[in-house]
């Protein structure tokens, strides 16, 4: 089963992937003249514009619930396993994943507010609902929102539920059958309360959490200053092959830098569309500033917090591509004896500064990290089945989603990790494969609408979306919204 799960995992993170996604970042950076740079005051001013409603969430709400599926185990285990299998060097490439794919967030986002609906009185919407009104390909919408619902329901989920068993595992020794029935029903009580209970709870969790792990990396990071500049050099010179130590792994550090990035900020992926298009907001644009923020805080915050940690510790494992005598695992370096690649190279790290601290705090860091995560991903599945069934007015599909995806957290705690990883690496692959196919087919609108409102805000106005005004002509509901506040 592992061998078979590998060769496809192969297949799908192939070279053509990782240019794709880096190729698609660096154009929409063009296309949008560095957004990222040029607006990021203009990032911080909208993280509190807007208010919820009945029908959508508030945009810090929309921020916290995708931070919440961006910031999880590829935060702590996934940077690890990066540096494992490519070197400090990936640390690199899951920046430059991020800088680029920032733009990348901002066109899927904002194309996601463009093309929402309202589906039994929620905001809904996400690559599905795009693809359809904005393309008018609805074979390939359908197929998005099947793939959506087996990767967000099925596929990913085990990943989160796996590292935080194994996280409490480590620092306390609990059995991961008393973890699995322990998420699960945490997991079910949340969900089966409905978006408005997701929403409430990722925003009182996500920034708690998020900030609390930074604030500790830093002071770890500042117990060890004098290492600071080492370290960053060392991650410089083994991304471009300047390090003979790790020149083994340069190709697999651009690779593993890419396809851990991706997983962890998730720009471009499809997922955080979703989410995105449940904002009340007066311009789609709004919306897609945030997103293109939220990846930031992911990436350059977060993920540089546990990469730096580690490399300062020095914590970590590299492995060599080329196996030893026997077919054994050799280390290029091998700073973690007998931990094995993911949670337990955080643990230990903060362990070796805080003895006995360190592993409790990640493991409980890990639960809420990847706890939100499972509940985001939900939130994915159950947005995708409402875009399949938008002509049945039934919640019936949403209970047997729940039922599924409590069964899958419960089997993700208890099955190994590398098996979990590599069905979770598909399932992100394929959504990636989709979405950026589609995102540079029907790029227009989210260009046209950002040039809409730096006019707008040039003039002084708080933008107000107008579909017409740049050339959409299938967004009934934002007709339906200006209606409203006329009225």
């Amino acid at each position: 089963m592992e061998e078979i799960v590998g060769m496809i995992n192969e297949i799908v993170w192939s070279t053509p992937l990782i240019i794709l996604c880096l190729g698609t970042g660096l154009y929409f950076s063009i296309r949008t003249r560095f957004l990222q740079l040029r607006h990021i005051k203009e990032m911080f001013r909208l993280l509190f514009d807007g208010k919820s409603s009945e029908s959508g969430v508030s945009s810090f709400q929309a921020l916290s619930m995708s931070l919440a599926g961006r910031v999880g185990t590829g935060n702590i285990a996934g940077v690890a396993t990066a540096i494992t299998f490519g070197g400090p060097g990936a640390l690199f490439w899951m920046w430059m994943v991020a800088f680029l794919g920032a733009s990348t967030a901002f066109v899927e986002a904002t194309l996601a507010q463009i093309y929402k609906e309202k589906h039994l009185g929620q905001f809904r919407g996400g690559p599905a609902f795009y693809i359809e009104r904005g393309l008018g390909v609805k074979w390939f919408a359908i197929l998005f929102a099947i793939v959506s619902i087996i990767s967000a329901g099925i596929l990913l989920p085990g990943i989160q539920s796996n590292s935080v068993a194994e996280g409490l595992e480590n620092a306390f020794n609990l059995d991961t059958r008393i973890t699995a029935v322990v998420v699960a029903l945490v997991f079910g009580a949340i969900i089966f309360g409905g978006v408005k209970r997701i929403a409430k709870v990722t925003e009182i969790v996500v920034p708690i959490m998020a900030i609390g792990y930074i604030l500790l990396v830093v002071v770890i990071i500042g117990m060890n200053f004098s290492e600071l500049p080492g370290v960053i050099s060392l991650v410089f010179t083994s991304a471009f092959n300047q390090e003979a130590g790790f020149g083994a792994v340069i190709g697999l550090a651009i690779q593993w830098g890419v396809k851990r990035g991706l997983y962890s900020n998730e720009a471009g992926q499809g997922t955080a569309p979703h989410i995105a298009a449940a904002a009340n907001v007066s311009h789609p644009v709004k919306q897609g500033l945030v997103q293109s923020f939220s990846v930031y805080i992911d990436t350059l915050l977060i993920c540089s917090a546990t990469g730096f940690m580690l490399l300062i510790t020095g914590k970590y494992n590299v492995e060599n591509p080329v196996l030893g005598t026997n077919g054994a695992t050799e280390f290029l370096y091998e700073g973690a004896q007998n931990v094995t690649a993911g949670t337990g190279y955080t643990q230990s790290a903060m362990d070796s500064v805080f003895p006995g601290f360190g592993s409790f705090f990640v493991a409980i860091a890990l639960f809420f990290f990847a706890f939100t995560t499972i509940l985001a991903y939900y939130y994915i599945a159950e947005t995708n089945i409402s875009y399949l069934t938008r002509k049945i007015n039934s919640h019936m599909f949403n209970r047997v989603l729940k039922v599924v995806m409590i069964l899958v957290v419960m089997y993700g705690c208890v099955n190994e990790a590398k098996l979990i990883w590599n069905i979770g690496d598909i399932g992100v692959g394929i959504m990636a494969w989709c979405n950026i196919i589609a995102i540079l087919l029907l790029q227009k609108p989210a260009l046209a609408a950002l040039k809409d409102y730096e006019k707008q805000r040039k003039e002084g106005k708080n933008p107000v979306f107008n579909p017409q005004n740049i050339g959409v002509m299938n967004a009934p509901l934002w007709d339906e919204i200006n209606t409203n506040k006329e009225a």
